[in-house]
């Protein structure tokens, strides 16, 4: 992990459970600045609503990655809670270097199309997409929009729309894949789409398909559903596993 934390007590809290998880953490740098932090507001059904103030993540800094860490068996994942100047620098070099790119753009904020052209995958809800499609002209319902980028970056990218309780729709060639989550018992929204993300970007790394990392990312966004808070809700690969029967994928043929 590469990234910057603050010099204050919350730095140590925000690193400890991917400490206690094997992270490695040597890419994550002390900025003098406040540890980026959020207030997370959870509706009785489970929805939230947060409020991110960057703090020092608006100090990561693109240099900290070697060239190493960015050959062509790596994949770089990327979100939108650092500077766009760092992503889009980090994007060019794993570009020239062979590194795969997936980009969840979270929070929303607008991209170019000439950013979207160089990633491998893009990752978005259905506010971000919505967002993105304003600023294209692209439609903003999720199937279309996922057809419209993958088609407008001449079918090079994969688009992945999340979709909450109704799982997940991704563009992919000529071909569009819908994958239903299996019913769990929500207790608290919040991190599933950082699940999502992150379970998807470790199976793509792994070697699985498109349509398997699908179903494992949905699994594991179902999952964190399940429990309170953001980092303690980000379930284990032998819960994700276990869930994964339950998770169905169809193929849907695009003109």
């Amino acid at each position: 992990m590469f990234g910057a934390v603050g010099d204050d007590r919350f730095a140590d809290a925000a690193l400890a459970l991917l400490r206690d998880g094997r992270v490695d953490l040597g890419g994550v740098q002390r900025v003098a600045a406040p540890t980026g932090c959020a207030t997370i507001l959870v509706a009785s059904n489970g929805e939230n609503c947060i409020a991110v103030v960057p703090g020092a993540n608006a100090h990561a800094s693109p240099d900290t990655l070697p060239d190493s860490a960015l050959s062509r068996d790596s994949l770089l994942l990327l979100q939108q809670e650092v500077p766009i100047i760092a992503n889009a620098a980090l994007i060019a070099r794993a570009r020239r270097l062979g590194a795969r790119i997936v980009f969840n753009a979270a929070p929303a904020h607008p991209l170019s199309l000439d950013l979207l052209q160089q990633l491998d995958v893009l990752i978005v809800n259905e506010d971000e997409a919505a967002m993105l499609a304003a600023a294209l002209g692209w439609p903003a319902a999720s199937f279309a929009f996922a057809s419209a980028a993958v088609a407008a970056t001449a079918n090079a990218l994969t688009v992945i729309v999340t979709l909450g309780e109704r799982g997940a729709v991704a563009a992919c060639g000529t071909e569009t894949i819908q994958c239903v989550p299996p019913h769990v018992d929500v207790v608290d929204t919040t991190a599933a789409g950082d699940a999502f993300v992150g379970a998807l970007a470790a199976a793509l790394d792994g070697g699985s398909q498109l349509r398997d990392a699908l179903r494992t990312a949905t699994a594991a966004g179902s999952l964190a559903c399940t429990v309170s808070g953001a980092q303690p809700a980000m379930p284990h690969h032998d819960a994700i596993a276990a869930l994964l029967p339950s998770v169905t994928a169809r193929t849907i043929p695009r003109c």
